[in-house]
């Protein structure tokens, strides 16, 4: 088939797929989860920025389906009729709307609210599956327009714009860009707040200046601001592959469980261009990809995601009557009677002078879409011998004009897997400088990086760069300070000590294989000393924890 033909199958197959057009049969099947609502002709069903109802299947009329964005631009998306049904992502938790609905003629509709949207999917399984197929891409149908969602406006190329869009992105949630150095209407706005070099318009209509991940997560509704008082059965702290996976697997059996995070799903895997060593994906999945499903899995068995938000502190004294709190940075207090660490590790920042000023300004710790694009044509630096630096050295090379790839060692056989070693040495514009370091960073901070110089480290001799990003894989340190005041064992290093590594608390019996010193807290991944820091690993320990949770849960009521 040529390729403009074959390229028409798939659009048509993707698009039947978002917008399937279900059966009597089916809609017969759904009827017991939902409820009937009548909507006048005109009548809006949902707004963009509101907390949505619910999945909408239509049973009689027709719904016209708009873009409407923070500045006012309103524009049409199309129009839905009987036997189609009204939902993406959103709805599988109750946030917000992304889209506005309205009732073109009089509309009978079946409403199925998040609660049971999530026990439809579950209980009829082949429904279901097309149900969050069609959730999915439409997700990604949105993001893809650029289009709906929050309005930054800005000179797309500052580190404050380059910030929200990766925090946006990490997070799967659409957005949109206007630069404000060729749009005069979106000039005239952001002069109209003085001093202001960001502005985001929310889909509610309220603008913010230059505002911090949380306070945009909180306008657009990703996190909410109830007080939490039920008692969670697991908390886990941090939304890596290994955190998402203990969500998975607990939620599946029955367990309540909520996920905190203090910036994205996904951890570092997230930020991964490629994982081609992952069971099950013979042609590679990139991190995000992964990172997307698990976090869309993990809501349908009815997870609650706090993301972004900042743990605070660990609070064991009670641990002993079966419930731990954990205290948030913004002063709510979640109660648990387990919790799974999985906050990972932070990246480690190598001893360079002025490394801080340039964070965000041509300094970065992941390499995603965006920052390939900006180094398009470009030479540029990436320090590291592991395989995050390998995948990010591929990925960029792929924009860039040249990768330079500094490391400390002789080679990069000590760190790094074979496949990815072939495939850098098989790169002609990837060029490897080993026993290198980074010494010194060049340029104005108001302005961004103008330039490195390295030095290696057996001639001494140094050489510079005109590279304007440089990209940091030196490792990370355990993200386990929040632990200090629950006493949980560390290594020396201050990775989660488990099993017969942890000592104290166990007068009764041994620590299970992935439980810490303080009994009812488990360790996975990255952050747990021992764990082999990889992907597999990582998902593996997470659904390992969930029968060892199982078992101290049962023992805690049979001593009950």
């Amino acid at each position: 088939m040529p390729d403009e033909g074959r390229i028409k199958v798939e659009v048509e197959t993707r698009r039947h797929q978002m917008f399937p057009v279900l059966s009597d049969a089916d809609i017969r099947r759904m009827r017991r989860f939902g409820s009937l609502r009548s909507y006048a002709q005109g009548e809006c069903m949902f707004r963009a920025g509101e907390p949505g109802l619910g999945m909408f299947v239509l049973l009689a009329g027709t719904v016209a389906i708009t873009q409407r964005d923070g500045l006012g631009h309103v524009v049409p998306i199309g129009q839905q009729g009987p036997g189609q049904f009204m939902a993406e992502i959103a709805q599988l938790s109750g946030r917000p709307s992304l889209v506005d609905g309205h009732a073109e003629r009089a509309v009978e509709a079946l409403l199925i609210p998040p609660d049971q949207l999530r026990a439809l999917i579950v209980a009829e399984a082949d429904l279901g599956e097309r149900l969050v197929r069609a959730l999915i891409l439409r997700r990604v149908a949105l993001i893809e327009s650029g289009a709906s969602g929050p309005v930054l406006i800005g000179p797309p190329d500052t580190a404050d714009v380059r910030r929200l869009q990766n925090f946006l992105s990490r997070n799967g949630h659409p957005f949109q860009v206007v630069d404000s150095t060729q749009d005069a209407d979106a000039a005239a706005m952001l002069a109209q707040y003085g001093e202001a070099t960001l502005l985001v318009a929310c889909p509610n209509g309220s603008v913010m200046m230059n505002p911090s991940e949380v306070a945009l997560a909180r306008c657009l509704g990703m996190v909410d601001t109830a007080i939490h008082d039920d008692l969670f059965d697991v908390i886990v702290v941090g939304a890596g592959p290994a955190g998402l996976a203990t969500a998975v697997y607990a939620a599946s059996e029955g367990l309540r469980v909520i996920v905190l995070d203090c910036r994205s799903y996904g951890g570092q895997a997230g930020a991964s261009a490629r994982i081609e060593n992952y069971l099950g994906f013979p042609t590679g999945i990139s991190g995000g990809a992964l990172a997307g499903r698990a976090y869309v899995q993990a809501q349908k068995f009815g997870v609650e995601m706090m993301i972004p938000s900042e743990v605070a502190s660990l609070d064991c004294s009670r641990s002993a009557e079966g419930e731990m709190v954990v205290h948030l940075a913004d002063g709510r207090r979640l109660r648990a009677r387990t919790v799974v660490i999985a906050s990972g590790a932070r990246y480690r920042r190598p001893a360079v002078p002025r490394l801080a000023e340039f964070e965000g300004r041509g300094i970065w710790y992941w390499a995603s879409a965006l920052e390939a694009r900006t180094c398009a044509q470009q030479e540029v630096a990436l320090v590291g011998g592991g395989n995050s630096a390998g995948q990010a050295a591929v990925f960029l090379s792929q924009q860039a004009a040249k990768v330079n790839v500094l490391v400390r060692g002789p080679s990069l056989a000590a760190s790094m897997s074979r496949y990815l070693i072939d495939r850098i040495e098989a790169t002609p514009n990837i060029e490897l400088h080993p026993y290198t370091e980074l010494v010194s960073l060049h340029g104005d901070p108001a302005t961004g990086l103008e330039g490195a110089t390295w030095r290696h480290r057996r001639s001494g001799a140094e050489h510079d760069c005109p590279a304007r990003n440089i990209f940091l894989f030196v490792g990370a340190e355990p993200e386990t300070g929040w632990l200090a005041g629950c006493q949980v064992a560390v290594d020396r290093s201050g990775f989660v000590l488990t099993g017969p590594a942890a000592s104290g608390g166990f007068p009764a019996r041994p620590a299970a294989p992935l439980e810490s010193s303080v009994p009812g807290v488990f360790a996975v991944g990255d952050v747990r000393s021992g764990s082999v820091k990889r992907v597999g690993g990582a998902i593996g320990e997470g659904a390992a924890v969930v029968a060892q949770i199982h078992q101290h849960l049962a023992a805690s009521e049979s001593r009950a």
